[in-house]
C-alpha cells in the first residue's frame, strides 16, 4: 500500500530567515523502477539565481540495500541534478539525510545508513538557473534491482537567501592539466593513449579552462602509479608525452628539461599537498639533484580532480641523473663502470633485483632492484658489475677495518652524498627512509665513478605524516625503524654502522650545524612552506571540496588531526621545528676542521661581540698548525670580505674590522673554512 505523510521541516535542519521549506510525500520503491515524488511550490520570487534559490534537498528513506538506488532532483524546467548513485553498499536506510551543496562530507564517502549532512554528487546550483521555481519539483528514485525492499518517508526542498553555488572548476592561479582518455579507464599497466592540454599564461596570470592549451598540447600514454596510494580516491598517474603518431616526444613541461617520462602525484593524504615538494627542496638546495616540481590543477574526462603535483620521473639524463648512458655493447673495461641506477625497494618477480649477502637487524633481505639499465635491458656483464661493486661495498663496510680511509667502506661510496640522505630522511622522520624508494646510482669510473645515495624520494609520509612505527614522534631515528617494527621491508645496516666511524659522525656534525645556519633553518624552512602554501591558498579550497578530508582522518594520519588547511600547515611547523629541536641534541659526533688531522671545533670557536658595531674577534684553539679562511657573508650566500690566516697550533685571537664596508644593520653569516671542513655562524650587525 502507498502511503503518505509529511517530515517536520525540524527533523532537517535550522534555516536562516528568508529560507521557505516545502515538504513533500513519501511512498513504495519498488525494485527496478524509475519512481517521481511530486512537490508543488508556490509563492516564491518567479527566477532562482545565486542570490536565492535552493539551499538543500533533505529526505529519509528505508531500504535493505541502499546502493541499489540512484536518487535525482528533477526541477519545474526539467533539469536534473543526481543527489546520490549506487553508494552504501549492502547498507540500509538514509535517515534525516539533506543534500547541502557546501557540505563538508562529499555522500560518496560516506556510509550507510547515511545520516546528517552530504556534499551531493551533481551540482545542486544547477537548478539556480534563473527559471521559476513555482511548480512541481519532483524526487525521482531509480531502484535498479530486485529483492529488495525500501519505502521513502518523506522528502524536503528549501529554497534561502543562501542557495547553493556552482563549484564548477573555471579557473586557477596554478596551471591547468586537462587529460582526455575519451572515457576510458586507466590501468594499473599498460599505458593507454590520451590527450593531455596544459593550460599556462605565466607566473602571476590567471589560468582559465576555456583558454587554448599552451604549454603542452599533444598526444599522451598514461598509467596508474603507486603501491599504498593506489587504493586512494584520487589516483596517481605517470605518463609519457608523445607525438601526433603516439611516439615518445621529449617535451620541457613547465620549463623543466625535455624529457617523455613524467609522474602526476596526488597528494591525497598529505593534507598539506607540499611534503614531497619539501623534501625535494631540501635536496637541491643541499646541491643534489631530486625532481624538479609544479603545482597544478586536474581535470580528468572533464571531471575536476584536485591538486597535483606535476614533476619528473627519476631516470638517467643530462637534466636529471647525469651519469653515463650505459649502453647494451659497454660490457668491459671503464664503459663497463658506469652508469648505473638502482634503488632498495620492493621488487616486481624474479630477475628484477637481487639480495643483499648481509640480512637487516630483524633477518630481513634486502632487495637491490635495477632501474638503469632496466631489468629486461641489462647485460649479465653489466648485472654483474653492479652486483659485485655493492657487494664490496657491504663487505667493506661490515668488515672490521671498514672506518680505514683506503681500504675501508670510502673505496666505494662518496659519503658526503650519504650524509646528506641521511640529514634529509632524518628531518623528515621518514618512516619508509632507507628501506623503499631508496635510490643509488654510480657513474663510470673516470667520471668518479664511487656509489651516491638519492635522488631524493617518496616523503608523502614524513614531516609527521605517519601514524606507525614512531613515524609521528619528534624523537628517536629514523634509520632505527628495525627497532621498533618488525616488517619486511627493513632498512640496510649501512646507517647505523656508518654512525660508528668517528671521521664520517664529525663529518656529519660539520655538515649538520653548517645546514642548520642555512637551508634547515627554521626561518628558510617556513619561508618554503608559506610560500606553498600561499600558492595553493585558493586551490586548496577546491580541492578539499572534491576530497573532503580536513578535520578526517585519513591513512596514515597522526592525531590530532587539524580542523581546517591552516592547522594543517601550522601543526607540519611545529612538527619540524621540535623534531630539528631533538637533532641539534642528540646528533652524534663533533665537528672538526682539517684535512689531515682533526683541528678546530665547533663548540671552542667563540665570537664576540655578538650584535657586533664595526667588527669582532674569533677566538678558538688549534691543536695542530692550519690555514683557515674567514668570509662575511650576506644571508644571500654573497661574500662581502674573505681574510686567509697561517696559523700555528695553540690559543688564537683573530681581529676582525668591517668599518670599511659600512654594512647595514642585520644578520650576515659567518663562514670559517679549512680543507673541506667548514664552520657558519650567524652573526648581527647592530644598526
Amino acid at each position: 500500500m502507498l502511503r503518505h505523510f509529511l517530515l517536520s521541516t525540524a527533523a532537517f535542519c535550522s534555516f536562516v530567515s528568508l529560507a521557505q521549506t516545502f515538504p513533500g510525500p513519501g511512498g513504495d520503491i519498488e525494485d527496478q523502477q524509475t519512481l517521481n515524488f511530486p512537490i508543488n511550490v508556490s509563492g516564491l520570487p518567479t527566477a532562482i539565481n545565486n542570490t536565492f534559490g535552493v539551499e538543500q534537498v533533505c529526505l529519509s528513506l528505508t531500504h535493505t540495500y541502499v546502493e541499489d538506488l540512484t536518487l535525482s532532483l528533477v526541477a519545474p524546467d526539467g533539469t536534473i541534478v543526481t543527489l546520490v548513485s549506487n553508494e552504501g553498499g549492502s547498507g540500509d536506510n538514509m535517515q534525516n539525510t539533506c543534500f547541502l551543496w557546501n557540505a563538508t562530507t562529499l555522500i560518496t564517502s560516506g556510509s550507510a545508513p547515511f545520516t546528517g549532512t552530504y556534499r551531493p554528487e551533481g551540482e545542486l546550483a544547477d537548478v539556480n538557473n534563473g527559471q521559476n521555481p513555482n511548480g512541481q519539483w519532483r524526487l525521482r528514485i531509480n531502484d535498479n534491482a530486485n529483492n529488495d525492499e525500501g519505502e521513502l518517508l518523506g522528502w524536503a526542498i528549501t529554497f534561502s537567501n543562501e542557495p547553493a553555488q556552482s563549484t564548477a572548476f573555471v579557473e586557477s592561479e596554478l596551471p591547468i592539466v586537462v587529460i582526455n582518455t575519451n572515457g576510458e579507464d586507466i590501468p594499473n599497466e599498460p599505458k593507454i593513449d590520451a590527450h593531455m592540454g596544459i593550460i599556462y599564461n605565466g607566473p602571476g596570470a590567471m589560468n582559465h579552462l576555456s583558454d587554448p592549451f599552451n604549454a603542452y598540447n599533444n598526444n599522451i600514454g598514461i598509467e596508474l602509479r603507486g603501491s599504498s596510494s593506489a587504493s586512494f580516491p584520487q589516483k596517481s598517474y605517470g605518463f609519457e608525452t608523445r607525438d601526433i603518431n603516439n611516439t615518445e616526444l621529449d617535451f620541457d613541461l613547465m620549463g623543466m628539461p625535455e624529457e617523455h617520462d613524467w609522474i602526476l602525484y596526488a597528494p591525497y593524504n598529505d593534507k598539506t599537498c607540499m611534503r614531497n615538494i619539501l623534501a625535494y627542496d631540501i635536496a637541491n638546495k643541499t646541491g643534489h639533484y631530486a625532481p624538479r616540481t609544479q603545482l597544478c590543477e586536474v581535470v580528468l574526462n572533464g571531471d575536476y580532480h584536485g591538486i597535483y603535483v606535476l614533476m619528473e620521473k627519476i631516470k638517467r639524463d643530462n637534466g636529471r641523473v647525469d651519469i653515463a648512458n650505459l649502453q647494451p655493447v659497454d660490457i668491459e673495461g671503464d664503459e663497463l663502470t658506469g652508469g648505473y641506477i638502482i634503488k632498495v625497494d620492493r621488487h616486481d618477480g624474479p630477475g628484477t633485483y637481487w639480495n643483499s649477502d648481509y640480512q637487516t637487524s630483524n633477518g630481513q633481505n634486502v632487495n637491490f632492484v635495477y632501474v638503469e639499465p632496466k631489468a629486461d635491458n641489462i647485460m649479465p656483464q653489466q648485472r654483474d658489475y653492479i652486483q659485485d661493486y655493492v657487494d664490496s661495498f657491504e663487505l667493506a663496510l661490515y668488515g672490521p677495518n671498514f672506518a680505514d680511509p683506503v681500504d675501508g667502506y670510502r673505496r666505494f661510496i662518496d659519503p658526503a652524498s650519504f650524509i646528506d640522505y641521511f640529514i634529509l630522511n632524518e628531518v623528515s622522520k621518514n618512516v619508509d627512509g632507507y628501506r623503499l624508494s631508496t635510490f643509488l646510482y654510480k657513474d663510470k669510473t673516470s667520471n668518479g665513478g664511487k656509489l651516491n645515495a638519492g635522488p631524493a624520494w617518496d616523503y608523502n609520509l614524513a614531516f609527521w605524516n605517519a601514524n606507525y612505527c614512531e613515524g609521528e614522534l619528534t624523537t628517536g631515528w629514523a634509520y632505527a625503524f628495525n627497532n621498533v617494527c618488525n616488517d619486511s621491508y627493513s632498512v640496510p645496516f649501512w646507517w647505523g654502522k656508518l654512525l660508528q666511524d668517528p671521521v664520517y659522525t664529525s663529518e656529519l656534525k660539520c655538515r649538520w650545524n653548517e645546514l642548520r645556519q642555512t637551508v634547515l633553518s627554521l626561518p628558510e624552512l617556513y619561508f618554503t612552506i608559506d610560500s606553498v602554501a600561499t600558492d595553493i591558498a585558493n586551490a586548496q579550497v577546491r580541492h578539499f571540496v572534491q576530497w573532503p578530508l580536513l578535520g578526517e582522518y585519513t591513512w596514515p594520519n597522526p592525531e590530532p588531526i587539524p580542523d581546517d588547511f591552516q592547522g594543517e600547515i601550522a601543526a607540519l611547523k611545529s612538527w619540524l621545528q621540535d623534531r630539528i629541536a631533538w637533532m641539534d641534541a642528540n646528533l652524534p659526533g663533533t665537528c672538526y676542521l682539517g684535512t689531515d688531522e682533526w683541528t678546530l671545533t665547533d663548540d671552542n670557536l667563540h665570537v664576540y661581540p655578538n650584535p657586533f658595531q664595526t667588527g669582532f674577534q674569533l677566538n678558538f684553539y688549534l691543536p695542530l698548525e692550519q690555514n683557515l679562511e674567514v668570509s662575511l657573508m650576506d644571508m644571500t650566500g654573497n661574500v662581502i670580505r674573505t681574510t686567509t690566516h697561517n696559523l700555528s697550533g695553540g690559543e688564537h685571537t683573530i681581529d676582525l674590522d668591517f668599518s670599511q664596508q659600512q654594512l647595514a644593520g642585520g644578520m650576515y653569516l659567518l663562514r670559517i673554512a679549512s680543507g673541506n671542513r667548514t664552520i657558519v655562524r650567524k652573526v648581527t650587525k647592530a644598526d
